[in-house]
């Protein structure tokens, strides 16, 4: 029974997608502006920022997700494309303890936009000129922890040495 009360007076946990959208996107076809065609094998690399900041009204914050996709034709190196987007998502959230509020914006806000950004690298790839480029999964834990080691190697660089 104790139990069954505890679970009852944390708070809930709530989450709502308020809007999503594209801050910015610019997309350059390479090989067109060159004037080259034919046959590539492309080599496409993808990288993944994520920023989040708490907005002016309660409860509600921006999570953005920047993306760089470049392909490259693997004889050669040429580049063939790049891509590069800023999609922001505008959540409400309430009930995340305060210690877990940073990692709960950068790990499952971006699972929750991550169906539609995909969906608008597939459209701009495939209208670009390209087969749709469809992203798999990206793992936003993993990135967590990877910029978290990151900025402790950073400060532990910077801490003078005694």
């Amino acid at each position: 029974m104790a139990e069954n009360g505890e679970a009852q007076q944390q708070p809930q946990v709530q989450m709502n997608v308020l809007g999503q959208f594209i801050r910015d996107m610019s997309f350059e076809n390479v090989m067109a502006q060159k004037g080259t065609g034919g046959e590539v094998q492309p080599d496409v690399s993808v990288q993944v920022n994520l920023d989040a900041k708490k907005r002016s009204a309660e409860n509600q914050y921006e999570v953005v997700t920047k993306l760089t996709v470049e392909s490259k034709n693997k004889e050669g190196g040429e580049v063939l494309f790049v891509l590069e987007l800023e999609y922001v998502g505008v959540f409400n959230i309430a009930g995340v303890p305060e210690d877990q509020l940073h990692p709960f914006l950068l790990i499952e806000c971006p699972r929750m936009t991550f169906p539609f950004l995909r969906r608008i690298v597939s459209d701009v790839t495939r209208d670009g000129g390209f087969p749709p480029l469809n992203l798999d999964n990206i793992d936003f834990v993993a990135i967590y922890r990877n910029e978290l080691a990151r900025r402790q190697t950073e400060a532990a660089a910077a801490a003078p040495t005694q």
